[in-house]
């Protein structure tokens, strides 16, 4: 995608004034303010300049669907990207070796994404803090979404919130993207887009899963009410290259971009009884994989 490769880019070429410090105790250049676009109509928005596996994008997203927030989940399917965060409740953050390893440790995230998309602002009346979603006390927005897709396809109401500041404080992380929006256009009502907000961007390792994560979402929307898939949007907020992730940064740059992927669904019959094994991707060549290290 020329977009994401164009705010690499940006972010390299930034003037040195762009250095920021953080938590993480790893410096950033940061730039403020950018959006990327895309038309599914091109293909699916899977990065070609390196390998990113459509697997862990797709059982992340089942994981959020389905309201999760126990990571043992995410490791019985492979998928280990929340390995080293918990619920600060649990385990109080810090990046020193042995608080570390006690947050890998622990397998509670909190009320994290999918929690809030289908109990925002709900408590959990296991003391454990696992996937009881048989004891959900708060709203569901992703079930009023997918309803007001088949009764009022124009609505400009159709928002999921993740940032929920009275329990940011019992959140593995609190959420980067924080807020997406669908929108339907067409004269027939028959096009969904998505829109999302992003407030801290981890441009090398976060972007390219979060574009084909909200990619992926677009889509089973858009089969579930049958519709044809419009625009891809994300407006990013705080977007940032670590300081050991630049050189290799520019070894992707150097790479030409091949076309893109086209992604099936087989088996799908409706969004909420989808699972991950239910995505086919065709046609996907990539440059080799690249290393980036994970700033925690």
């Amino acid at each position: 995608m020329k977009s994401y490769l164009d705010l690499v880019k940006k972010i390299i070429d930034a003037p040195e004034s762009a250095w920021k410090g953080n938590r993480t105790g790893i410096r950033a250049k940061s730039i403020s303010g950018y959006m990327i676009e895309h038309d599914m109509s091109e293909g699916f928005p899977l990065l070609t300049t390196k390998q990113v596996s459509l697997k862990m994008v797709a059982v992340e997203l089942e994981f959020f669907i389905k309201g999760l927030n126990d990571k043992q989940w995410l490791k019985d399917r492979g998928c280990h990207i929340w390995d080293e965060w918990c619920n600060p409740q649990k385990v109080p953050y810090g990046n020193d070796d042995e608080t570390k390893m006690k947050m890998a440790a622990e397998n509670d995230l909190g009320f994290i994404y999918g929690w809030q998309w289908r109990n925002f602002n709900g408590e959990t009346r296991d003391k454990e803090c696992t996937d009881r979603y048989n004891s959900q006390t708060g709203y569901d927005q992703l079930v009023e979404v997918v309803n007001k897709l088949h009764t009022n396809p124009s609505d400009r109401r159709m928002i999921v919130s993740a940032w929920n500041p009275n329990q940011l404080n019992q959140m593995a992380l609190p959420p980067c993207h924080l807020l997406w929006q669908v929108v339907v256009t067409g004269e027939k009502f028959d096009t969904l887009n998505l829109n999302w907000y992003q407030r801290s961007c981890d441009t090398m390792l976060g972007i390219p899963f979060n574009i084909a994560s909200y990619a992926l979402l677009l889509k089973l929307l858009a089969a579930e009410a049958g519709m044809k898939e419009g625009k891809l949007c994300g407006m990013l907020g705080d977007v940032h290259i670590y300081e050991n992730q630049i050189e290799t940064a520019k070894i992707q740059l150097e790479r030409e971009p091949y076309a893109l992927p086209t992604l099936e669904l087989p088996g799908f019959t409706d969004f909420f009884s989808w699972t991950y094994e239910q995505r086919k991707i065709v046609n996907y060549k990539h440059h080799p994989k690249l290393e980036y290290p994970l700033a925690v």
